[in-house]
Order: structure tokens, then sequence, then C-alpha cells
């Protein structure tokens, strides 16, 4: 598609409307700013470095339809009242995230605002036509902390086990166990970076930019964009099968340093390569293939022109009224006196009893990067033994004091097949303890197995006085205490005991039991309720 003119247009300015607008978007900078505060800060981690370029790529894209389309109708023909109820209900939806302080909220609450404001100003007709660059905004925001590290965990799974595969077919012996690749002599860990997180999100919106410019059918388009994924998945095993095979011949350097940053590289660029040769191969599938140098539109005469359209707002009254209400909206959240953060006093696990009635504890410190994913204000990960028991036991607790600004509980049931472990089985349970502060309440109990080992788990998440054993209705009673009473402290609390050779289930429960009996009693002081 292109854009051909006799002449460069030439725009009036019009300094009223123009003032509406600007009043329009400074007004509405209070509600959305730690949204943009929490923007800043994911941009600078790897796996959203290419946040910075998608607003532009989405301005590239508005102007490339704006010189496209068709000239403006006239004021008194245009609806802008949708446009101002979507900018309401995205101002409001911004307020909500402020007041339960979950910055993503706000954020996906700003992209509803700019799809309200390009209906607004071009009007309900013309305004619906021009939402793509507004969604293709959707790419530069990080995804929920629980869905990250959710989707994180299955493609270290994932790539790791298409990488074996590949180490295989070189005839390399290699074992995994869990995100563990054993070559014998050396073992590789496939840590969250190499996950292939921070491919997948520029190539889906490199692959939505390319649907976009690509010139052929719209089956077309939907392949490039829905193969951006399994590709990108695809080549990053690949990646990890050649590092692999690499350190098996060459040492463990081949995994390490500038090398290892150079193959990431090499594997994002053949991804666009593919997507590329993948849309040759599309054209040459139609009756009338384009030449190679049109099937995709990378056109970009007068486009510097549309930009000067903005100064030709005229003043119309849906843009003046957005303007005000937006103003007065973003005045009064200001005005209003922030709520203030409830804290809670507690106990640091750093005292927590090392000995229980006959129990005797050792305390253990994660490893550093374990620590760092885990994200927890403080945490306890004790070891537990008894003369007379057949087993330890393992206390593990990760507390924190806010969980709605990037940081949160792990679900064992996510992270536990990440260190080799399958899930046997998993049920709620209801455990009766009435010499604790608990009494009867639900728990997860799981029975986990890696090789020949076998393991019992009792875990919950310990919210503010209730216990809960599903993390979605963890989270939303999060948002709703955030809400309501200020608070979104919480825990998560786990058991641990072996299964022995020769021991049955009930055995190791009812020594869970002993020690939970005990752990609890004081476990208030430092889990708040």
């Amino acid at each position: 598609m292109t854009f051909s003119t006799s002449q460069t247009p030439s725009f009036a300015v019009n300094p009223i409307g123009l003032g509406w607008f600007a009043l329009l978007v400074v007004a509405a900078i209070p509600v959305y700013w730690i949204g943009f505060v929490s923007l800043g800060a994911a941009w600078i981690t790897p796996e959203y470095s290419h946040g910075p370029l998608i607003p532009l790529i989405s301005l590239y894209l508005f102007l490339r339809e704006l010189r496209d389309s068709p000239a403006p109708a006239q004021q008194g023909d245009i609806n802008r009242r949708p446009g101002i109820a979507v900018i309401l209900f995205a101002l409001a939806f911004g307020i909500f995230g402020n007041l339960i302080r979950i910055p993503d909220v706000v954020t996906y609450a700003f992209i509803i605002w700019v799809g309200g404001v390009v209906l607004t100003v071009m009007g309900w007709e013309r305004g619906k036509r021009h939402q793509l660059p507004v969604l293709h905004l959707i790419f530069m925001l990080p995804l929920p902390q629980m869905l990250f590290w959710q989707m994180t965990i299955f493609l270290q799974l994932v790539s790791s086990n298409i990488g074996v595969w590949f180490i295989q077919l070189m005839n390399i012996p290699v074992f995994l166990e869990g995100n563990i690749i054993d070559l014998g002599v050396y073992k590789l860990q496939v840590a969250e970076a190499c996950s292939g997180l921070r491919y997948l999100f520029p190539i889906l919106s490199f692959s939505y930019l390319f649907g976009i410019l690509y010139r052929g059918p719209f089956w077309h388009k939907a392949v490039l964009f829905l193969m951006a994924a399994p590709l990108t998945v695809l080549m990053n095993s690949f990646r990890i099968g050649m590092i692999g095979v690499l350190v098996n011949s060459y040492g463990i350097g081949q995994a390490e340093g500038f090398l290892h940053f150079f193959e990431g590289w090499v594997i994002f660029g053949a991804c666009i390569a593919m997507l590329f040769l993948t849309a040759i191969a599309l054209q040459r599938l139609t009756p009338n293939p384009m030449p190679l140098s049109e099937t995709i539109d990378l056109d970009t005469a007068g486009l510097g022109a549309q930009m000067q359209r903005i100064t030709t707002l005229a003043p119309a009254r849906g843009l003046a009224v957005a303007a005000l209400l937006t103003l007065a909206i973003g005045a009064a959240f200001v005005l209003t006196p922030e709520r203030p953060v409830q804290t809670v006093a507690r106990e640091g696990f750093s005292g927590y009893p090392r000995d229980l009635g006959n129990w005797s504890g050792a305390m253990q410190s994660l490893e550093p990067e374990v620590e760092r994913v885990l994200g927890a204000t403080d945490y306890i990960n004790a070891t537990y033994v008894a003369a007379g028991e057949r087993s330890y036991v393992n206390l593990f607790s990760a507390w924190y004091e806010k969980q709605t600004e990037g940081s949160g509980i792990h679900s064992p049931e996510v992270c536990l097949p990440v260190g080799g472990w399958e899930i046997f089985s998993l049920t709620q349970h209801t455990v009766n303890l009435p010499d604790t502060p608990y009494g009867s309440f639900p728990v997860n109990r799981a029975v986990i197995q890696k090789g020949l080992s076998k393991q019992l788990v009792y875990y919950w998440f310990e919210q503010r006085g209730k216990r809960q054993t599903n993390d979605y209705a963890a989270k939303i009673g999060v948002v709703w205490d955030s809400l309501t009473i200020g608070r979104s402290d919480g825990a998560i609390v786990r058991f641990v005991t072996p299964i022995e050779e020769g021991e049955s289930e009930a055995e190791a429960e009812a020594r869970i039991l002993r020690l939970m009996t005990l752990a609890l009693q004081g476990l208030p002081r430092f889990i708040p309720e």
C-alpha cells in the first residue's frame, strides 16, 4: 500500500485544538505515572529491553494508516462519545490500579486510554480503523509476575527437552534432570535467561509488524504471526543443544561470556530470516506472486508530513469535554490524600527457634540466584531432625511485605519440575492441629518423585490470617485486601519430608504433622495475621 501525491500536503496550525489535545495528555499523566515508572524499570531488563522501540513502531504504523486514510470528515459528522467513554473507563481503571498498587494494571489502563484518545480525536467511524497500532503497544508491557514465571519455567523445561534431543542427535551421551543438562564431565543449567522469553517478546512484536506490512491474504498474515512463538522456542532449543555440543567438545567456556551472548543474537537473527523466507514461500504458493522487493511494504514516503496533522486538530466540543473531564479526574486524583499503607509488626525469620521440642534445626541459606528469583522480603529454610524419627522434615517459608509491585509467591506446583521433581499426586487435604493457633485448615498435599527418591510435601499460602491452597485465589485476595485494608503482605509455608524405602505415606505424613504441631505454635509472630 503506497501513498502518492504531486505535492506535499500543507496543514494550517490550529492552536486551540492543539491546546485541548495537550491538556488531555498532560492531565492524564499523574494517573498513569506509576505505570511509566514500572515500564522504565522493566525496559532495563534483558527480557524487555526491546520495550522502548515499541511506541516508535506503533507511531510508524499509525502514520502509515493516517497517510493512506481518506480526508477527515466534517467536524459535525464525527461521533466522539464512544472515545470519551473509553477514556473515562481507562482513567477509572488506572486509578483502580493505583489504589491496589499494581503498576501492571496501570500500564494496561494506559493502553486503553491511548485507544480512547484515538477514538475521540478521529471519531468512532475512523478511529476504530486505527486501533492496530494501539494494540501493538501491548508488546512493550511486562507480563504479570505470576504469568511471567509460569511461562519462564514452562519454556525452560521445553527448551531443555528439545535441546537434549538435538544433543542426542549428535550421538553424545546426555541426561536431563529438570533443567540440568548432564554431559558427564560438565553440567549445564538452563537458567531463566535461557528460557527464550527475551527472544519471544521482540519476535512476537516483529511478527505482528511483519503481518501488517506483508502484502498478501489474511491467512498468510496469520501464519506469519502464529509461527513466531513455536519458531522462537525451537530455535532457542537448537541454541541450547549447540551449546551442549560445543561444551562437550571444547569445554565449559563455550557456555559463558561473549560467545553465549553472540549465539543468542545469531538465533534472534535466524528467527527474523526464517520469517522472511516463510513470507517468500507463501508468496510463491499464490497464483500471481509479487516480486521479492514488493512482498513487504516498507514505504515511508510522506510520514513526516502526517506528523503535522496533530497541529491541525479542530477545537471540537468532544475533544474539549474529554480534556476537561480528564483534568477534573486527574486533579481529584492528585489532591486526594494517598491512603497510607498498613504496616505490620513481625519478627524476622532469623529469630525463629532452632529447637522445637525434641527437634533440632539447621538453617540453610539459598543460592544467591535462587534468592533473586524468589524475591522474598524474608525467608526461612530449616531442616529439623529428632531422635527416634526415621528422617528429617524441612520447613521453608518465604514472606513478602508487598505482593503487588513486581514480587510475589511462586507456587511449588510450577517450580518443582525445574528441579527434576515429578509431581506424582497433588490433592487438597485438611489437617487438624488443635494445639496450634490455626486449628483445622486446608493444605496442598503432594507426593513428588525424582528417580527412586520420593517426598511428601505440605504447602499452603498464608495470607493475612487466611490459609489458602489455590495461588490464583491468593492473588485475588491480595488485590481485594490491598484495596480494602491496605495490606498485601503474605507468605508461602511448606513442609517436606522424604518417604524412605519401606516407609508408607501415612508414616511420613505423621512425621510432618508432629513437627507442624510444634512449628506452627509461634508462626504468627513471623507471619502476621
